[in-house]
């Protein structure tokens, strides 16, 4: 075969399979290790092309590896699985077309990894308030690179796995062509500083206190329908979630409070007098508090609604209350919806738009200050990070992924909770109505959980913690200092050919 010609198959084929080994990293599949893999085949697939060939490699990869990971999302219709994979993939278009640029920089093994944290960071807020679901830390909740969360946070941890993956292809190419001594210093620097924070972090993971300790019930209830009718019934849906506390934890006296998941009622109890009463029954069964996902009119505007986190007391009933910061576009509410609302006949099962909150989900719920997530919101590291800053001792991630029972979301939401809870040294409970539920410790472990489908009730007694690890201290600024990485060459570049031109002029 002609050499150009298999060098021209090879990057397109480089790139599929980069994508595609991306995509086995993370669940059901959950290859932590081919993660680094992945990034080297797409590093590979754009080193020393044009932008347009750069472009084309993105869109492949992009492709490969969006598709199978989204592909849940086809449970609510393929058309929107196809349009969140393209919009994702157009990220990953910008970041190959960036990448290619960045190769031909001395400093490419520094400045690689930088753009892939970029491009997460720009994924995640844009548009629409961002999807950062499959950034590369998610793929590590079962890898040796989950404690360095506590440290560096999900960005760092992105950057330490694609650093690995350009100092292997620098150190075999550059590396062998007489390359410049400073970046391969660096690189051996690297190398030595990663095993350091390696060891750091497993000792910073393993050091959070557990001698204030906290007994929750976590209840499972399910859900009688599936799919987009998963939530249809909604009175059998309380109904379920009520009757199994009271004959579950009747006789517990040993629990604290108890966790029941978003969407455990969609009838809301204070218009709906039977509702209250199936609620008020179970709490006062128990005897204790009750975080009650609910959604209800809205304040002062019945024309929305607001998903919440409600405290329901055996005394004095419902008391303090945490509303979704983050509605999911589409899910919960129509952007647009003068325009686009009439569009798809889906778009009448959200006849009502959900309210943003405007305050972290930091609740006192029976003496324990827990931080209170709603479903996606626990990929967004702002939002988890706020609940933590606020003084939370322990992390409620309430869900309900009745849609996508059957698919890979379940355990892929499951994974981020487990790096959420090295990242902030928090146990974390995931509460959800038809499964997964399940109780995670601080150094990411599971220690109990509850199968999709099935329904059950969790009682773990948990540790606390009101200490902040590095990663909530620090992690933000040290994104941006890695964004800023990624952008200074090119700003650079640009300055240059500024005075360039005015020299000239």
């Amino acid at each position: 075969m002609n050499p150009r010609l298999a060098l021209l198959l090879l990057r397109p084929l480089a790139a599929l399979g980069g994508g595609l080994a991306m995509a086995c990293a993370f669940p059901p599949l959950a290859w932590w290790w081919i993660a680094p893999i992945a990034v080297l085949l797409c590093v590979l697939s754009t080193r020393r092309v044009r932008p347009l060939w750069a472009a084309t490699y993105g869109a492949i990869a992009g492709a490969a590896f969006f598709g199978p990971l989204l592909f849940w999302m086809s449970v609510v219709g393929v058309d929107a699985w196809i349009s969140l994979t393209a919009i994702c993939t157009a990220w990953w278009i910008g970041l190959f077309v960036a990448q290619s640029f960045a190769q031909r920089c001395v400093w490419w093994p520094v400045v690689v990894p930088a753009l892939w944290v970029a491009s997460e960071a720009i994924r995640g807020a844009i548009p629409l308030g961002g999807f950062p679901w499959g950034r590369l830390a998610f793929s590590q909740a079962g890898g040796p690179l989950l404690p360095l969360n506590s440290i560096v946070g999900p960005a760092g941890v992105a950057y330490t796995l694609a650093f690995v993956a350009c100092a292997v292809v620098y150190l075999l190419l550059d590396g062998r062509s007489g390359a410049p001594l400073a970046p391969t210093i660096v690189v051996a620097i690297g190398a030595v500083s990663l095993s350091m924070l390696l060891a750091f972090g497993y000792v910073a993971m393993n050091a959070v206190g557990t001698e204030d300790q906290v007994t929750i019930a976590v209840v499972q209830g399910g859900v009688p329908g599936s799919g987009l009718s998963a939530m249809g019934e909604r009175r059998a849906v309380l109904e379920n979630h009520a009757q199994l506390t009271r004959t579950a934890l009747r006789s517990r006296s040993e629990i604290d409070l108890v966790v029941w998941p978003e969407n455990s009622t969609d009838i809301d109890p204070f218009r709906d007098p039977s509702a209250r009463r199936q609620i008020d029954e179970a709490v006062r069964t128990v005897g204790k508090p009750i975080l009650v996902g609910a959604v209800v009119d809205a304040p002062n505007d019945p024309s929305r609604v607001a998903n919440s986190g409600i405290v329901w007391d055996p005394e004095t009933g419902p008391g303090a209350r945490y509303v979704k910061r983050h509605p999911v576009p589409f899910g919960e509410f129509i952007p647009f919806r003068s325009l686009l609302g009439s569009l798809l006949d889906r778009f009448r099962l959200v006849p009502r738009d959900f309210i943003a909150g405007d305050a972290p989900g930091v609740l006192e719920i029976g003496g324990t200050t827990v931080g209170d997530v709603i479903c996606f919101e626990v990929a967004y590291d702002s939002i988890v990070r706020d609940v933590v800053i606020a003084g939370a001792e322990i992390i409620v991630v309430q869900t309900n992924n009745a849609t996508y029972a059957g698919t890979a979301q379940l355990e892929q939401q499951v994974a981020m909770s487990q790096v959420r809870a090295v990242e902030h040294g928090r146990s974390v409970v995931v509460a959800a109505t038809s499964g997964i539920s399940a109780v995670i410790n601080p150094n990411g472990s599971i220690r109990s959980s509850i199968a999709a489908n099935e329904s059950g009730v969790i009682v773990e007694r948990m540790a606390l913690s009101n200490q902040q690890t590095v990663a909530t201290s620090w992690a933000p600024r040290i994104e941006w200092l890695l964004v800023g990485t990624a952008v200074a060459p090119f700003a650079c570049v640009g300055l240059s050919r500024l005075r360039l031109q005015r020299s000239r002029t």
